[in-house]
This record gives structure tokens, C-alpha cells and sequence, in this order.
């Protein structure tokens, strides 16, 4: 009798819950009848996914770049020209040289580990610093000079991610300048790396976001790690770029878009972050030391002033690289990458041989 009872007991309780669950599932489908379209999703996700967005973020890693120039001044009257430049001996005609950095931070990921070898996913503006950069003088009527006033030639660069083995250092393994890509790696010590997360969802298709699709965003704004939520606007099905309206700031250039495909926790690469849009003002500033910046707003400044060059954000249009441009770019030069020791297994299912025409 007994035995009868916790059968009949267990029995509802099977069936209690088989009923809730087809009740939630039909739930679902009539809130979200596109949910199971095959389509990314244009809806906020209706379910928890704090899990794997925090699996994704141990994948996301702040990069820094520190480029160092050795600078030569000219005196006025030297009156050399740009293409001169190479030419003369700089220590000698040089009356000042100063030394000086220009710095960069941005967003990159971990898209491999094998053995100690690591690669990382970033744009290219965050590590590309020019060579050599030519001033010229200014002349009385406040035009440009044909004569250089200065050229710095860059002597050095050190790539490193902060929480990295070894001081954090990476290579730039590829760079394309124009398509705004890099690839930064090294070869580290296997047991340094074995524990390190590594991106592994799926590469998604830009061309087939729309209007309105809904994509998570992350990113190092202001050195911080952050996951942000954005809007698509503008999905470029034949240049493969698209915006967004996360609110950009510093630092977030190299971050990944996701996409989401029938449902979280269905998550795909689907971009990075590339700019967005900035003007320049130009402002006076007074030339002080900073423990002397108090000054009386009631009374007119007698001091040195300067103008200063500043960079004004445009926050709410964000652009973003489409993925299809990084995986075309990865393949084009997987033969290269070999070669330098980094294979790339199994990232978005690319045949071990693959013939492309590579654009020199």
C-alpha cells in the first residue's frame, strides 16, 4: 500500500513537472515566436547568461603599446627639406635631440592557446606608430614651411599585456593597417599558459545582422573591463562593417561584438570595435606645473599660456569591423602564421590547406 502511494506520488510529481516545463516552453514560443528562426536575435535575452559572458570575459584582456622617439631640432636657418632627410647625419645637424614616448591602450582577446603559444585578436591602430615623424616650420604669414623643423624617428616599441607571463610582452605577429587588424602573440612557457581562458564561441556572419539586432560589447573604456549592450544600425551585407549605439570611450577600440542566434546563451563573434567619430578643438591653456593650477578666476592670467590640441569623442555611434574581414585576413596569411610557429587550430573551422590570393 505504502509502495502504492509513493508510486502515485511520484508519478504527479513527474507529471507536475513535464506540464510546467511544456507550459514554460509554449511560454516562450508565444512571447517569442522568432526566437527559433535561425536569425540573430533583435530582442533582449530572456534568460539569465551572466555565466558564459563571464567565461567570455576572462577571454578579454587589455593591451597597452609605448612607442620611444628620439627627436632632432633644427635651427632655422639649417633649411633642410623632407628629402633631405636621410641624407645629412643627424646627431651633427641637430642643435637639440629630445627623447620622448606616445602610449596607447585598447581592448584585445585570446582567440588560441597551444602549448604555451598564445595569440590575441586586436585592431591595428592600438600597436601601428609611425616611424619617423616630420615637423616643419611656420612661416610669417602662418603657412606651412617646406623647411623640417624636426624629425623624430622611433627607436623603439614594447607591446604587453598587464596580467601576461613575462612581463606581458607580445610580438605583433600580423598587421593591416588599412583594414585596421592585428594579430599579437609569443611563445611562452606552457605551464604559464595552460590555465588561460581562451575565446571559444563560434565566428559569426556580419552580413547577416539587421536593423535592429541586439549584440554585447566588450571592452577595457578607461582601462576597466566592461560589458556593454548596443543596438546594430546601418549592416553592411556587402562591406562588412556596421555601427552600433554603445556609449565609446578610450580604450574600447579591439573589443568584441557578439551577436546572439536564437537565444542565449547562443553567442557569436560577429565584430570589433574599430572608432567612432571625434572632432579636434583647440583651447589656451596656462603653462603651470600642476601643484600651481589653482588660480583666481576673478583676476586675468599674466603667465605663459599654450594652445592645446584635444580630441573630442562623439559617443553613441560606434563603428565596428566586421567579422568576415578578420577571418579573410587570418586566412589570406595562415601560411605565414605557420611559418612563425602559430597554428590556429580549429578557430573557425579552416581546412588544414586552404589557396587564397594573397594581396601584396
Amino acid at each position: 500500500m505504502i509502495k502504492k502511494i509513493c508510486f502515485t506520488i511520484l508519478f504527479a510529481v513527474v507529471l507536475l513537472f513535464t506540464t510546467l516545463s511544456c507550459s514554460s516552453s509554449s511560454l516562450y514560443d508565444s512571447i517569442y515566436p522568432t526566437l527559433h528562426d535561425g536569425k540573430y536575435d533583435s530582442e533582449f535575452p530572456y534568460r539569465n547568461s551572466s555565466q558564459q559572458l563571464e567565461e567570455i570575459s576572462g577571454s578579454i584582456r587589455l593591451i597597452n603599446s609605448i612607442a620611444f622617439y628620439t627627436s632632432y631640432v633644427f635651427d632655422a636657418s639649417s633649411k633642410f627639406r623632407a628629402n633631405e632627410i636621410s641624407k645629412i647625419n643627424l646627431d651633427k645637424a641637430a642643435v637639440e635631440q629630445i627623447s620622448f614616448n606616445r602610449t596607447a591602450s585598447g581592448t584585445s582577446t585570446v582567440i588560441s592557446e597551444d602549448q604555451g603559444t598564445v595569440v590575441l585578436l586586436t585592431v591595428a591602430h592600438i600597436v601601428s606608430f609611425p616611424d619617423t615623424i616630420i615637423s616643419r616650420f611656420i612661416n610669417p604669414d602662418g603657412s606651412i614651411s617646406q623647411f623640417v623643423q624636426s624629425v623624430s624617428i622611433k627607436t623603439r616599441q614594447t607591446n604587453y599585456v598587464p596580467d601576461f607571463p613575462d612581463n606581458g610582452e607580445v610580438d605583433i605577429i600580423l598587421m593591416d593597417k588599412s583594414k585596421d587588424i592585428a594579430l599579437l602573440g609569443r611563445h611562452f612557457i606552457y605551464d604559464r599558459t595552460i590555465s588561460m581562458p581562451v575565446f571559444k564561441y563560434p565566428w559569426g556572419k556580419s552580413s547577416e545582422l539587421e536593423w535592429g539586432s541586439f549584440v554585447y560589447v566588450f571592452g577595457f573604456p578607461m582601462n576597466f573591463k566592461m560589458i556593454s549592450k548596443a543596438i546594430v544600425s546601418s549592416p553592411g551585407k556587402e562591406n562588412h562593417t556596421f555601427l552600433i549605439d554603445a556609449v565609446f570611450n578610450r580604450g574600447y577600440s579591439g573589443g568584441i561584438v557578439l551577436g546572439i542566434r536564437d537565444g542565449v546563451p547562443n553567442f557569436e563573434l560577429v565584430g570589433l570595435v574599430r572608432s567612432v567619430p571625434a572632432e579636434y578643438q583647440y583651447t589656451m591653456r596656462p603653462l603651470a606645473k600642476e601643484q600651481d593650477l589653482d588660480f583666481n578666476p576673478m583676476l586675468p592670467f599674466k603667465g605663459d599660456v599654450y594652445v592645446d590640441r584635444e580630441q573630442v569623442l562623439r559617443t553613441g555611434i560606434t563603428k565596428v569591423i566586421g567579422i568576415e574581414i578578420v577571418k579573410d585576413f587570418i586566412l589570406a596569411h595562415k601560411n605565414e602564421l605557420i611559418e612563425k610557429g602559430y597554428i590556429l587550430k580549429d578557430l573557425f573551422n579552416v581546412p588544414d590547406k586552404v589557396k587564397l590570393k594573397v594581396e601584396h
